[in-house]
């Protein structure tokens, strides 16, 4: 048999391999909520607009809630010949109230609908990963408030470059997650238009009030070009680049706890709550959680960059390929979701090894740059001239196997005659980061305000 909903011009239904690659309803079923909520707002302007009468308006509005309700309760029964969600949803609403269910489609084709169905789907979605990213900000703030003064060595190259303190590493992933909130935000303003109306690709001859249904469903306003309405994923696109940056950001992060938990490291210890043990060797705590959010930016850039690739051959306005804007969307942002959370309960659970390391902090001559602001800020000396002398001086101290500051006063004097004893005062991990009082470094004081500021802002 051909498909009820729309065979009218087919003799026969579609063959079985047909049937399988065409029906979406496997995914697109999580769209429910959103597709009712789209024909509500549709049946109810129809109704405002005269277009429909009260009585069906009625009739369809309460047996929408019906569907609504058997889907929350997981009654439904989703069948796979109706192929997606909005004929199921259909199909259901005849079943209750009978003819009056066809007017339901009045001036809006499945073209319009989906678009409109999963713009409601990712801006929902989008308010959810805001809100996930503050609450990992706000772990992040309060455990750099916590260890503002805990020093730490600074990597270039995962080389020891200067100290830095925990505090502020951490305060380093609040920035980029108040950049990943801020795509998340752009995202959502620039999808925030209502397709639905558009109907097919050209628009409708009914005398529907666009405007009307895009407040109903929260939208700024109608989208204003019907062939773009139907044909853009960009709002997709779009919150995909903003995930996957972010998942980037996430990922950083967690190598880092991998490294870091690593007996050759020691900086951090994570509980049992975030690692997992070994089948064979007892004395292994591995930190899967935090390898699992590091494997996850894999699969939601892969998403991204799926759909780019679905969509670049595409004339308008609508074609089929975009069906498979749906399960990629879902599975990433779902992705992005549980690892905001898994990195949020790592960062509330870790606990730094404060001595481990103050005492990497200081290897590496990690204080080599303070010992050259220092003959510059003293004697005068050129910066290049006094990185020579800094250069010559950590060429004597890795010589004899000590730090800078177990070099003697006369054994700085060779290579620059006017070091003095006061030179001592910024080769300690203390001193420098207390030094670094520049706004944005490292100090623990510049720390505390940041970190505090933060707090405040995040509520």
């Amino acid at each position: 048999m051909s498909n009820r909903m729309w065979g009218g011009r087919f003799a026969s239904g579609p063959a079985e391999i047909m049937e399988e690659i065409n029906a979406s309803i496997g995914f697109d079923k999580r769209l429910a909520p959103q597709d009712i909520r789209g024909s509500l707002a549709h049946v109810a302007m129809l109704g405002a607009a005269g277009i429909l009468p009260a009585d069906d308006v009625a009739a369809i509005e309460a047996g929408l809630k019906s569907v609504r309700d058997e889907i929350e309760a997981g009654r439904f029964v989703f069948k796979r010949e109706l192929e997606d969600i909005h004929m199921s949803v259909e199909s259901r609403l005849t079943e209750i109230v009978g003819p009056a269910a066809g007017r339901l489609h009045t001036a809006r084709s499945r073209n319009d609908q989906v678009a409109t169905d999963m713009k409601l789907w990712v801006r929902d979605t989008l308010d959810s990963l805001d809100q996930q990213a503050a609450d990992l900000q706000r772990a992040l703030a309060e455990t750099a408030l916590k260890h503002a003064g805990t020093v730490m060595p600074g990597f270039t190259h995962l080389q020891s470059a200067q100290p830095v303190t925990f505090g502020h590493h951490c305060l380093a992933y609040v920035e980029m997650l108040a950049r990943d909130r801020g795509r998340f935000r752009d995202a959502r303003a620039r999808l925030n238009e209502c397709p639905l109306g558009a109907a097919a690709l050209a628009g409708t001859s009914f005398p529907i009030d666009r405007h009307a249904t895009a407040s109903a469903l929260g939208f700024d306003r109608p989208t204003a070009n019907s062939l773009d309405s139907v044909a853009d994923r960009d709002f997709a696109l779009e919150s995909l680049a903003a995930a996957s940056i972010c998942a980037v950001h996430l990922s950083r992060f967690a190598e880092e706890l991998v490294v870091w938990t690593s007996a050759q490291f020691n900086f951090v210890k994570l509980s049992d709550g975030y690692t997992t043990g070994s089948s064979i060797m007892p004395q292994k705590r591995n930190p899967d959680a935090a390898e699992l959010v590091r494997a996850k930016s894999g699969r939601i850039i892969g998403a991204l960059t799926g759909l780019l690739v679905v969509m670049k051959g595409l004339p308008l306005a609508y074609s089929k390929d975009m069906q498979e804007d749906k399960e990629g969307t879902f599975d990433a942002l779902q992705a992005l979701s549980l690892c905001l959370a898994a990195m949020t309960g790592m960062v509330k659970d870790l606990e730094p090894n404060a001595g481990v390391l103050s005492q990497a902090a200081g290897s590496g001559y990690a204080t080599a740059t303070d010992l050259a602001d220092w003959l510059v800020r003293e004697l005068g000396l050129p910066f290049r001239q006094a990185h020579h002398v800094t250069g010559r001086l950590v060429g004597a101290a890795s010589a004899k196997g000590v730090g800078l500051e177990e070099l003697s006063l006369p054994e700085m004097q060779e290579a620059e005659p006017r070091i003095t004893d006061a030179v001592y005062a910024v080769l300690g991990v203390e001193n420098s980061v207390a030094s670094r009082t520049s706004y944005g470094g490292t100090a623990p004081d510049n720390v505390r305000t940041q970190a505090q500021g933060w707090i405040e802002r995040l509520g």
